[in-house]
């Protein structure tokens, strides 16, 4: 499909190894894109001959301006002027890959429905079409899949194989895509319904009524986590809703909030959630409605977190429960005074997965439970999961080993300080609220965590990254 000359240039074994997209823009040399990296396949500037000659040899674009090659997973999206000619094709290369669907193969047995999250590119889709192909071949049950774009089962009339014996419904337009999800229960009699991207309002609730109706679906969804679908107005429904509650004044008090709340309104559409971090660590939301409350009451959530060795098992790392994380809070906080460090507490058996997947378990690593003043809550929970950190952030200073601190928030609330040094808890404090001060911070404070001299009440300067320490 490609023009001559790129064709040449990708013919080598090692040009096409994690190829993931070709790019042709008009006036710009042809372009290969591979993970992390790009890289120019000629000299030469594409051409409007060039793209025409693609064009006529893929046939007609969609509403969606996405083309395809029959029985196969490529895509090929095409970028218009304002006369609708064609100026830019992104040529993108689709595989079958297998081995994905262990990350949450004893999920599937549940028969609850299952939503899918991540970034664009980390592999969704993928992850999407071996999920229908063992629901209908190894599961027997009767799948269908909805394929708006294509992406799961390849252009044309026929499937790709990929997706084993589950039948494929196509979608005109993309914005039909919810009535084809009604269609399909109400003529064809699915126990499963797999959805590649719900991304509108209309399609939200498409999916809660095939829910109610008792058809197990698996979806993605716009969105990295599910903080991002909690706070989305258009999406949240997925998760249960999210409305504004007034509580009496015992309640409030109670719990220690303001009378105007937000709370879940309804039972989740997804009682099951996944957020795809990496192709390799999945992070798995067992109970999405008990995730949804916790966020809402500013509460952390603890996620399992299932990582994919290089031999293609799973790890499974099980979330601490509230009486083993106290413990740690105290061996860290011994730690940090000196004192002998009390014996932790029992971790409960974890749940065991279904006998025909078994997950090995590690043990829970320690975390660092961090208080911020004055840091930015997003900017610490990016260089956590950056460096896959062992840190959590927590909401009161009780709950804290350690505080990080803005130099200037500390100085305005010498409350904090009064009460770190009653509970001796550590103070670090930054110069700026940026990303890379923040992620040497934390490194800073796991690294003191971890030694045994004594030390009542520490405080750390950062500045120009030449670390000053006091008493």
């Amino acid at each position: 499909m490609l023009p001559l000359p790129v064709q040449r240039a990708l013919a080598g074994p090692e040009r096409r190894e994690q190829l993931l997209e070709v790019v042709l823009d008009l006036g710009r040399p042809p372009e290969a894109r591979y993970p992390g990296r790009a890289t120019l396949l000629e000299e030469r500037p594409i051409e409007r001959a060039d793209l025409a000659a693609v064009v006529q040899r893929l046939g007609a674009f969609g509403g969606d301006n996405r083309a395809g090659i029959e029985r196969t997973l490529h895509r090929i999206s095409a970028i218009r002027n304002r006369g609708g000619e064609v100026v830019g094709l992104t040529c993108r290369v689709g595989r079958a890959v297998y081995g994905t669907v262990a990350m949450v193969r004893d999920l599937l047995d549940s028969g609850q429905s299952l939503l899918l999250m991540g970034p664009p590119g980390i592999g969704k889709t993928t992850a999407l079409r071996e999920i229908a192909r063992v629901l209908a071949d190894d599961l027997e049950r009767r799948v269908v899949v909805i394929d708006t774009s294509n992406e799961i089962a390849g252009d044309g009339d026929i499937p790709h194989p990929a997706i084993g014996r589950a039948r494929r419904m196509q979608v005109a337009r993309p914005e039909l895509q919810h009535q084809v999800m009604i269609e399909a229960v109400e003529n064809h009699m699915p126990e499963v319904i797999v959805i590649d991207e719900i991304g509108t309002e209309r399609e939200a609730r498409a999916a809660r009524t095939i829910a109610e109706r008792g058809v197990q679906l698996v979806a993605t969804a716009h969105g990295n986590e599910l903080a991002n679908l909690i706070k989305n107005p258009t999406l949240c429904d997925l998760v249960g809703g999210i409305q504004s509650v007034t509580l009496g004044d015992e309640e409030a008090r109670r719990r220690g909030s303001q009378k105007t709340v937000l709370e879940r309104c309804a039972e989740p559409t997804f009682p099951l959630a996944v957020e795809i971090h990496s192709r390799s660590r999945w992070l798995v939301h067992t109970e999405v409605a008990r995730t949804v409350d916790a966020r809402l009451r500013g509460e952390p959530t603890r996620p399992q977190v299932r990582e994919l060795d290089g031999q293609g098992r799973v790890r499974l790392e099980t979330p601490v429960a509230p009486r083993a994380l106290q413990s740690l809070r105290e061996r860290h906080r011994a730690a940090w005074s000196g004192r002998p460090a009390l014996a932790p507490a029992p971790l409960p058996d974890p749940a065991l997965p279904p006998p025909h997947r078994p997950l090995e378990v590690p043990a829970s690593p320690d975390r660092l439970a961090l208080y911020c003043c004055g840091v930015s809550g997003p900017l610490l929970d990016q260089a956590v999961r950056s460096r896959q950190l062992p840190v959590e952030r927590v909401n009161t200073l009780e709950q804290a080993d350690a505080v990080l601190s803005l130099r200037r928030h500390l100085g305005r609330d010498p409350e904090v300080r009064r009460r770190a040094q009653q509970q001796q808890v550590p103070i670090l404090v930054i110069k700026a609220d940026t990303l890379p001060q923040i992620l040497r911070g934390v490194e800073r404070l796991l690294r003191r965590s971890r030694e045994t001299s004594p030390a009542l009440a520490l405080r750390l300067e950062i500045d120009e990254g030449r670390p000053a320490v006091g008493n």
